[in-house]
């Protein structure tokens, strides 16, 4: 009976555990490589909150793509100037902002049966622009910031810095759209009625373009005679 000389056997084993725990460590690799989470892709939260359906409303800034079947002269990429008009061949300055594509699209197809039959008009909305508010006077950061998802009067102050001590938090003005895009309509409200007392009515949702106004204290305290 042969017997293998015993470092023979020994170095066998060793090739054996030396295998085994290369098989173990690459088997490891592999749940670490597949248990790593892929990076989210940035701007992805972002982007669904601009997504453009058929109650989005219109705002400054935005940029429509006013498309007249068969009629080149009258198609037009246009931009929603801030006081919230766009200006189109033949029609002139047309209010857009606080409508939906669909009701613009109707106003303007009324407006050019006056030259044409039956005009087929489409708008698609290329860019949204428009979802931003702007925070101005005794602020600690005055400025326009965006508006990515429902907030209120308070949270609109916070994010500006919150009040300078020279603030009338009493006497806050927003300026917003009217319904009909005509003009603007103001809203007041005060910091101690939202926060002391029950003025929770006051705290409200903010819209995209508002204007939040905190006027300083020597602006609203009358001069002694």
């Amino acid at each position: 009976m042969f017997i293998k000389p015993l470092a023979v056997i020994l170095g066998a084993g060793l090739g054996i555990l030396t295998a085994s725990a290369l098989v173990i460590a690459q088997d490891s690799d592999t749940k670490r490589a597949l248990s790593v989470p892929s990076k989210p892709t940035l701007g992805v939260a972002d982007k669904a909150l601009l997504t453009v359906t058929p109650e989005y409303i219109i705002g400054p800034e935005d940029i429509l793509e006013i498309t007249v079947w068969k009629n080149g002269d009258l198609s037009k990429l246009v931009q929603v100037r801030p006081d919230g008009r766009i200006s189109l061949p033949l029609l002139g300055d047309i209010s857009a902002v606080a409508k939906t594509p669909v009701q613009l699209t109707e106003e303007i197809s009324a407006g050019l049966r006056a030259y044409m039959e039956n005009p087929t008009i489409s708008i698609l909305v290329k860019e949204v622009n428009s979802y931003q508010l702007y925070v101005l006077g005794e602020v600690n950061k005055p400025g326009k910031y965006p508006l990515k998802s429902k907030t209120t009067l308070l949270q609109g102050i916070t994010v500006a810095g919150g009040f300078t001590s020279m603030a009338a938090r009493n006497k806050i003005v927003i300026f917003r759209f009217s319904s009909n895009g005509e003009g603007l309509t103001k809203l007041r409200a005060s910091y101690d009625d939202i926060v002391v007392r029950d003025g929770s009515t006051q705290n409200i949702e903010l819209k995209p373009g508002d204007q939040i106004v905190v006027p300083s204290e020597t602006m609203v305290v009358l001069p002694s005679r």
